[in-house]
């Protein structure tokens, strides 16, 4: 009986919380013109959380998502279906790295094309350069070195250009790729297994390998730290978005609520919907930064881009696809290392959630390293 009543929790709150923060979360600087009128951010906020009936929802969505967490980790509802789960998103984690490119690729093309550089409040210095990024991450060429190249160039022009943090999740997923490489299918992959093979004639020409193969021995222990940087990055964009673009702003927030008439989507005061949004942006941001429930969080953060993008028909399409991307790639790979679903895992692993005894039990959970109990990430 809990646990039906704790899925109803989750599911209540959870559509609440998308539905207020989904449609306000859009990149307030992408969709409205001006600072909006002159508010003080923290009377603002005081004067919202202040009203008792704001204050009731506040405390009844956190009482409701505490309840449901605590439920979660005392009976482990679907905890057998939650390990099965786990074991098949094992079996994509070799088509990480193409994901991570196309994520980046497809948007740096596009901005290339758009004028912008990373983020469209910042204007282009020349568009070949984000295009040849764009181009070479989705052929899978030179992929690490072009990866780190991009970094480098979003890191030298941040001082100057502090807009650039609103794109800040292309600092996780550029320094990820650097880490896991290419993949595949890619260039590189290709090149490789033809240089490999002594007895090509490219194999005696080919520039790279030593050097490749030095970085490789390198790089490769760290490579499971990847879901760790675009798990954090992404939670610092949830959480820059949500306190810089709300709650120090809410007269251009407010625009928002006005804009797209937000308030007849819930009837709260438009104050509500910016207050709601921002902190619920924050809360989502720091518990990924944490690393906490990350595959759930990714889920809702997958349904959060979703309503944006069909919600707000201004907010420009390009810049949510590598948000898409990067969620996606957690879904797949978890928290990875320093994270508090690791710690969690251990103390809570105490149902039996093996999946011995299914008709791919030999071969799925013996040689997907072995995941027997669901971990909340």
């Amino acid at each position: 009986m809990f646990t039906r009543r704790a899925g109803v929790w989750i599911l209540a709150t959870t559509a609440l919380l998308t539905t207020i923060a989904g449609r306000a979360r859009a990149h307030v600087r992408y969709v409205t013109e001006g600072s909006g009128d002159p508010v003080d951010a923290i009377r603002f906020v005081i004067d919202v959380l202040s009203d008792p009936l704001n204050a009731a929802l506040f405390a009844g969505g956190g009482l409701a998502v505490a309840v449901a967490v605590a439920g979660y980790l005392r009976y482990r509802p679907a905890a057998y279906d939650l390990a099965v789960l786990r074991n098949t998103l094992h079996e994509y984690v070799d088509l990480v790295p193409w994901m991570l490119r196309l994520s980046i690729g497809l948007p740096l093309v596009g901005a290339g094309f758009a004028g912008y550089f990373f983020s469209p409040a910042v204007p282009a210095v020349t568009r070949l350069f984000q295009v040849g990024i764009g181009f070479l991450l989705l052929f899978g060429f030179a992929t690490r070195f072009v990866a780190a190249l991009g970094l480098l160039a979003y890191l030298a022009r941040l001082p100057f250009e502090p807009q650039l943090l609103l794109a800040s999740e292309y600092v996780g997923a550029l320094l990820g790729i650097v880490l896991v490489g290419s993949g595949r299918p890619s260039a590189d992959q290709m090149f490789k297994e033809v240089a490999d093979d002594d007895r090509t004639l490219y194999s005696s020409i080919d520039p790279v390998r030593n050097v490749s193969r030095r970085f490789d021995a390198v790089v490769s222990p760290y490579e499971d730290y990847a879901a760790t940087a675009v798990r954090i990055a992404l939670g610092f964009n949830f959480v820059y978005l949500g306190f810089v673009e709300k709650l120090l702003n809410p007269g251009r927030a407010l625009q928002v609520v006005e804009k797209y008439d937000l308030t007849a989507v819930v009837p709260v005061e438009p104050g509500m919907w910016v207050v709601g949004a921002g902190l619920t942006e924050m809360a989502l941001g720091t518990v990924l930064i944490l690393g906490l429930f990350t595959r759930a969080s990714c889920g809702v953060a997958f349904v959060l881009f979703t309503t944006t993008l069909f919600g707000l028909p201004d907010d420009p399409v390009i810049a949510h696809i590598s948000l898409f991307g990067l969620a996606s790639m957690l879904f797949i790979t978890g928290s990875g290392p320093l994270a508090l679903d690791n710690w969690l895992h251990g103390r809570t692993s105490t149902v039996d959630t093996s999946t011995a005894g299914t008709e791919e039990s030999d071969e799925t959970v013996d040689e997907t390293s072995g995941v027997e109990e669901p971990s909340p990430g």
